[in-house]
């Protein structure tokens, strides 16, 4: 549970820049039969892989699957010489806690940061029509912003009327059309939840109804769990199987009411829909169906379909505007060596059925992806990393590479990429990780993430352009803690101590460091990638805004800690110029009488540009400002906490 792992972050992710997990050299691994574009030795493999035909087949796979499982471990433990007793059943259950029971309007911007344009992520603010939507605290609110207004309008639980939420966690919302979909995890009712609600032109919301999807926590310190491409809402979900009969954990779901019961449940994945690569899948610490739910909210329907992949734990996924990426990995340590049996699914949105290839290493987020234009899948990779669940995205390690495979040599998961499809890359010095594309280029570094904020010398960013294999070093006085894409070019976020840098990124034939801007005694006050916003204005020049907080506050303080102010700056050909900041006027949140998701896992600032708007989203306050003179000026604020709107809206009753 989050909540439990609070202490956790709070004691230990404080110092966890100096943890991290076993290196190994990135070398290809023996049994990867191709190492040429020349070897054609091996048989042709089928396009996609094969699903089960039936129930009785997926028994017995799974039946076979937990005798080896078992001799395995009983022979691990035999050659120790310790005690038989169930190793990986404890594994399995302290990696994966079990849970206990049409298209947004053409007018209305994205005020998300989004990976893939036309790929809506689910985020705490959205806009619809003259309104701002916003998820915090376990409540949904309204604000008008249209006819030059700034008006708390509505608000709402933002789970079901007459539950108890105290063990559930609203995380993201998305919207399409009129229909405003708020997703979370319950911990007491039975997993990922969806809670379905009805705005109206003038803001009001009205519940309309939940469901429950059966799955695991999809929790995860970068990534999201659901996306929605125009009116399909879609979701990875991971379900870790372990012993017993894995077929009654599949993803299945039921709606809500009172007295609902387990028995309500309907699977909506038959043995028809879960495919399995040809390559058996070698997992020490168990098994995972790893599935994409596609609900399609049309007409305020919510239909859903269902296909899932068997494969190892280890998760990171990526979602591009035509498939979802999921790439599994499991680590085994014994014998005092090292082994990783990682494979790559290609799951369609189409609903098409899905491939998959053999590969090495681990990605370490969502960024260290790219569908390109050319029909490639490019991904950096580490050769020492568990996915991305919870928060092992912050602890990947070892050597790194670039894999750059075509999109058609996607297969039956018979075969394994050639070493071939890697390039080595320089391997940085440091913890954090960061990755991001941006145009032609993959950039990364290192800084301090949720940590300290380290003092530094220098620091280094590397470009390496995904088409020509060309590498650049580029020498930073800060660490890197967050790149962005901005216009063509780009921009890295990172702190020298008590200060905060800003360093615009030329991408051209030739990459180079243009002058840094630099915030004095500040630090970044978000972590997410939704609490950046760019906005261009010009072929070269546009605003850009970031949360701020005190100088020195170590990352993890973002839970706990409301940001100071969002600052604000001027891109004009990456000359970077401070236009001012608006900042918070009351940063306690502690009066709202929360009884959900009282800890604002994703964040709770963002800078809002909107038409010719410019907005600051800080807590439960929004601060409208006005750009003139190359400056930023408040002119107006107003508070949409729950006492707030209540009384507004019993005012104009």
């Amino acid at each position: 549970m989050k909540k439990t792992f609070l202490v956790l972050v709070l004691s230990s992710v404080a110092i966890a820049a100096g943890v991290f997990f076993l290196t190994s050299k990135f070398t290809v691994p023996t049994g990867i039969a191709n190492t040429s574009p020349e070897s054609t030795l091996e048989p042709k493999p089928n396009k996609t892989m094969r699903a089960f035909a039936s129930s009785e087949e997926l028994k017995d796979f799974f039946a076979k699957v937990a005798v080896k499982r078992q001799r395995e471990a009983q022979k691990q433990l035999s050659q120790a010489g310790e005690p038989q007793t169930d190793s990986v059943a404890s594994n399995t259950a302290a990696a994966s806690p079990s849970a206990g029971e049409d298209a947004k309007s053409s007018k209305d911007e994205s005020i998300t940061n989004n990976q893939h344009a036309g790929v809506d992520e689910g985020g705490i603010v959205k806009l619809h029509g003259d309104h701002l939507v916003i998820l915090r605290r376990g409540r949904l609110f309204t604000v008008r912003i249209g006819d030059d207004s700034l008006k708390p309008v509505d608000s709402i639980d933002a789970y079901a009327p007459g539950v108890d939420p105290r063990n559930d966690w609203y995380d993201e919302m998305l919207i399409s059309g009129d229909t405003v979909v708020v997703i979370g995890y319950s911990y007491g009712r039975g997993g990922t939840e969806i809670n379905l609600f009805d705005i109206d032109a003038a803001g009001s919301l009205d519940y309309r109804s939940t469901y429950h999807l059966r799955s695991n926590d999809y929790y995860s310190s970068r990534n999201y769990a659901s996306r929605l491409i125009g009116t399909k809402l879609v979701f990875y979900t991971p379900e870790y199987l372990g012993y017993g009969d894995a077929t009654s954990r599949f993803p299945a779901i039921r709606r809500w009411h009172k007295g609902a019961r387990d028995d309500e449940f309907q699977t909506i994945i038959q043995p028809t829909q879960i495919y399995r690569p040809e390559k058996p899948v070698e997992s020490f610490n168990g098994l995972a169906l790893h599935t994409v739910t596609i609900c399609d909210l049309a007409n305020k329907g919510f239909a859903c379909t269902a296909t899932g992949a068997i494969g190892a734990p280890g998760r990171v996924f990526y979602v591009s505007p035509e498939s979802v990426y999921v790439w599994t990995t499991d680590w085994n340590y014994g014998g005092g060596k090292s082994k990783a049996n990682s494979t790559l699914f290609k799951m369609p949105l189409d609903g098409s059925a899905p491939s998959a290839i053999g590969v090495m290493g681990s990605p370490v987020d969502q960024f260290s992806f790219l569908e390109s234009e050319d029909r490639h899948i490019n991904v950096l990779v580490r050769s020492d990393g568990n996915g991305e669940q919870m928060w092992g995205s912050e602890f990947a390690a070892g050597d790194v590479a670039l894999f750059r495979l075509p999109i058609d040599d996607f297969s039956d998961g018979s075969n394994s990429a050639p070493s071939y499809r890697y390039r080595t890359l320089p391997k940085p010095q440091g913890y954090t990780f960061q990755n991001r594309f941006v145009g032609d280029y993959l950039l990364f570094g290192t800084g301090s993430g949720w940590g300290q904020p380290e003092k530094t010398r220098e620091g280094n960013l590397f470009a390496v352009n995904w088409k020509n294999g060309d590498i650049d070093t580029l020498d930073l006085d800060h660490g890197v803690d967050r790149i962005e894409q901005m216009g063509k070019d780009a921009v890295v976020v990172g702190t020298n101590g008590n200060d905060l840098y800003f360093s615009p990124i030329r991408l051209g034939q030739s990459p180079k460091v243009m002058q840094s801007y630099v915030r004095k005694n500040a630090s970044q006050g978000e972590l997410r990638s939704h609490g950046f916003f760019y906005k261009p204005d010009g072929k070269d020049s546009g605003l850009l805004g970031l949360p701020i907080a005190r100088e020195g506050r170590p990352g993890y303080k973002h839970l706990i800690e409301g940001s100071a102010a969002i600052l604000f700056l001027r891109n004009s050909e990456l000359d970077l110029d401070e236009l001012g900041e608006m900042g918070a006027g009351n940063l306690s949140s502690n009066n709202d009488g929360c009884r959900a998701s009282c800890v604002d896992w994703y964040g709770n600032a963002r800078p809002l540009f909107i038409h010719n708007r410019v907005f600051a989203l800080l807590g439960y306050e929004i601060v409208e400002g006005s750009v003139a003179d190359n400056a930023i000026r408040e002119l107006r604020r107003v508070s949409y906490s729950p006492g707030y709107v209540k009384r507004n809206v019993t005012e104009e009753e």
